[in-house]
């Protein structure tokens, strides 16, 4: 929004200058955009009369002016002028001898012989405008010898808004003009608007079908209207600084008015109008031909103000042309109403245009000053057009309630952070010119019918804030008391377990959730995978309920920019359908290694990772557990190399190679190895148990025995475990054979046994009885025997 300095000023005059005002109004929330001068500087320019024109002996297009200065020292003065609409009896602005115009100085010259005493300017010479088409002509009661500045009021500068949409009220001077004496406590000089006279009878009846659009239209008559006298020229300058041209007496009045109070008006022709007004929602098939040439065709969203024939306007938005008023327009019909801003929110962008009218009532305009503003404008058509005016026919529905506002004083300040004080917030309420009543610790405050953005208490609070200056409230920088947090040696973090992955090679990627559901099909035989109502992608259209599919579209990622090696982890939510609830959220920790088991090197021979690579990574990370891994079937997992993973019995996830038919699909050329786990079983962990070191020297005893393929090692390590000698301090497999000599269905288990007391030396005959326990329990349980 854009206005004149001196039109507010004429409202409010706060002992401020024109940037420490905008500051004040920027810091209130009221961002002035940009501040601009009316014209450029210059000095010794005055209102001339023009007395005398003739031709230039010696130049076609000159003319030798005598011109009327108004100054005793010298009344008359001879200006050679070039301009096409000087004429006998003008009267324009004169730049005297030494005037600093802006690039230039004027001096006593001559031209082409004949001595030219300074130069009528127009408005481009001036710096009023960029161009010209010739002198600018002044009103006939323009005194003459005025200084031109002080009379075109060019010690002036048009102000920018950039307004947020909340703010409506503040569309308008007048509007401006409250909030820059609630911000600085100036006065507030309101025009009053008395109700003109009626002298004549006329009216026109008015049915108001849509009253929830249309709540409020007030309009009256107006009869010998004179549009031929020129608009004033006050009127006209501050249109023009508001970014708006003049274009005759009614239009400019209605222009003015909107740009004044912030309400939109409009005038028909009388005699273009065929019965009575009707206010209604657009039929089928309707169409209309806007001011702004636009034909349109209407929709039944669309209001509109008709006769008894066709539509006069486009209600909210813009007037039609067959009903504009023109020149010969003698008789009026005015208009002034308040119209709902849901029913004219959208209608621009719909149209593809936009106008003042709609930029107002969609934000909304004050309801309560409606019938106020049309007695303005009606005194201001008589005061520059004459006419005579009618009664007013107001038609009134329900309007928009205004319900009061409770405001507690603590709650003022536990959000402002600030002690504004209880008599402080009833002056600057009452400078905010709101209605309130004061309780013992509260407010009750009604908003005013031109702020549609007051509703709640903390709108309130923030208008306190405002007016306060936000510029004002001390600024505290954020404190965080820091302290250590008690770490329990019982629990891993999910650092550590990434620490640890990170520290065996691995690298970590972090997915999307949303996965394609061949995905959830292939890798975990998901049948009924949790899916997205309005997916992002066709391919990420469920929940995942595993995180292996997003780990094998890393590694194709990968292996299309030619990484041989890749080793990946995630740890991630999962999403499981659940009995109880639709969706059950897990936690999963998973790794993918392929390729390599380490970088190209000559210290290492080059061989392929394999199951039991990515076993000893899960041993390490998992810190101790007792790990136990049992044969597993897996819908991603080769049948003969895949193994569940087990904790005290309960099955935490699953280790294994990928099945070749999942290979094939997804175009790996060699093996990967998966494993998935549930993260949440790998963060609990038993303190460290302390034990002597024994000073005396162990026994080392190697046992071969044969068992059937079936068996597991596992198994066997646990039998022992459980039932071995205290001086048994460990127990491991070294060897396993399968060939000449062996059976079939047999295998060949090679064991060390180390024996060690922390009292003395262990004697041949004691660890000959803890083996021989050993051998015993191996007999019992898995028909073991010895090896030869």
């Amino acid at each position: 929004m854009k206005f004149s300095e001196n039109w507010l000023r004429s409202f409010v005059n706060p002992p401020l200058s024109s940037t420490e005002l905008a500051h004040a109004l920027t810091m209130a929330g009221i961002e002035v955009e940009s501040i601009e001068p009316v014209a450029a500087t210059f000095d010794k320019v005055i209102v001339a009369e023009v007395l005398a024109v003739e031709k230039h002996p010696e130049a076609d297009r000159l003319k030798v002016c005598k011109v009327k200065t108004g100054r005793a020292e010298e009344d008359v003065l001879q200006i050679v002028c070039g301009a096409p609409n000087v004429s006998i009896g003008v009267k324009v602005p004169c730049a005297l001898i030494g005037a600093t115009l802006p690039g230039f100085t004027i001096k006593k010259s001559k031209l082409r012989g004949i001595e030219s005493a300074g130069m009528l300017c127009s408005a481009k010479e001036l710096g009023i405008s960029v161009a010209a088409d010739g002198l600018l002509l002044l009103p006939d009661d323009a005194p003459v010898g005025m200084d031109f500045r002080g009379y075109y009021e060019l010690d002036d500068h048009v102000f920018t808004l950039k307004l947020t949409p909340n703010r409506a009220d503040c569309l308008g001077v007048l509007g401006v003009a409250r909030e820059v004496a609630a911000i600085t406590s100036a006065g507030f000089s309101s025009p009053e608007r008395k109700p003109v006279a009626e002298e004549i009878n006329d009216t026109l009846t008015v049915q108001v079908m849509a009253s929830g659009a249309c709540p409020l239209y007030c309009g009256r008559i107006m009869r010998n209207i004179n549009l031929n006298v020129p608009s004033p020229l006050w009127l006209t300058q501050r249109l023009e600084r508001s970014g708006l041209r003049s274009i005759n007496p009614i239009v400019d009045i209605t222009n003015y008015v909107l740009l004044e109070t912030g309400q939109p008006m409009h005038a028909f022709d009388l005699a273009k109008i065929k019965g009575d007004i009707q206010v209604r929602y657009a039929g089928r098939d309707e169409k209309m031909q806007l001011l702004n040439g636009n034909q349109i065709d209407l929709d039944s969203g669309m209001l509109l103000i008709t006769d008894e024939q066709e539509p006069l306007a486009l209600a909210g938005i813009m007037g039609g042309l067959d009903s504009g008023v023109t020149q010969g327009t003698t008789d009026i019909f005015l208009e002034s109403a308040f119209f709902s801003p849901d029913t004219i929110s959208g209608r621009s962008f719909q149209l593809g245009f936009s106008s003042d009218s709609a930029y107002r009532f969609e934000r909304g305009v004050d309801f309560a000053a409606t019938r106020d503003v049309l007695e303005y404008a009606t005194h201001l058509i008589q005061t520059i057009c004459g006419g005579r005016a009618g009664p007013v026919t107001e038609i009134k529905h329900e309007l928009p309630q205004r319900s009061p506002v409770h405001v507690r004083v603590e709650r003022i300040k536990r959000v402002l952070g600030i002690d504004v004080g209880k008599q402080q917030v009833i002056d600057y309420f009452n400078r905010l010119r709101f209605e309130f009543l004061v309780n013992e610790d509260a407010f009750n405050v009604t908003p005013p019918s031109y702020r549609f953005d007051l509703a709640i208490e903390e709108d309130f609070i923030e208008e306190l804030a405002r007016i306060y200056g936000y510029d004002q409230i001390p600024v505290h920088f954020p404190y965080g008391g820091m302290a250590m947090l008690p770490a329990s040696e019982t629990k891993y973090s999910t650092i550590d377990i990434k620490q640890s992955l990170t520290a065996r090679d691995y690298q970590e990627v972090i997915n999307y959730a949303f996965v394609d559901a061949d995905w959830e099909l292939d890798l975990v035989n998901n049948c009924k995978p949790i899916t997205l109502q309005n997916p992002i992608a066709s391919q990420m259209s469920v929940m995942r309920s595993s995180l292996i599919g997003g780990l094998i579209s890393n590694l194709q990622f990968n292996l299309n920019r030619r990484q041989a090696r890749v080793r990946l982890f995630e740890i991630g939510c999962c999403f499981i359908r659940d009995d109880e609830s639709d969706c059950k959220q897990v936690e999963k920790l998973a790794g993918l290694s392929y390729g390599d088991i380490a970088p190209e090197q000559w210290g290492i021979t080059a061989r392929g990772v394999d199951f039991y690579d990515v076993k000893a990574d899960i041993e390490a990370f998992c810190q101790g557990k007792a790990l136990y891994f049992r044969k597993f079937a897996h819908p991603a997992l080769h049948p003969g190399k895949s193994a569940q993973i087990l904790v005290d019995d309960q099955p935490i996830g699953w280790l294994g190679e990928l099945h070749p038919r999942w290979q094939k699909k997804y175009g790996l050329q060699r093996n990967a190895i998966l494993f998935e786990m549930e993260s949440g079983s790998l963060i609990s962990r038993s303190l460290p148990a302390v034990k002597e070191i024994s000073k005396f020297p162990p026994v080392r005893r190697d046992i071969a025995i044969i068992v059937d393929n079936d068996v597991s090692v596992h198994s066997l390590l646990d039998a022992i475990n459980t039932g071995k000698s205290v001086i048994v301090s460990d127990f491991s497999l070294f060897d396993i054979y399968r060939g000449k000599g062996m059976d079939d269905s047999k295998k060949s288990l090679a064991f060390r046994v180390l024996l060690q007391d922390t009292e003395k030396t262990l004697t041949d005959e004691e660890a000959d009885s803890a083996v021989a326990s050993i051998v015993e329990i191996l007999k019992n349980k898995f028909s073991a025997t010895l090896r030869n």
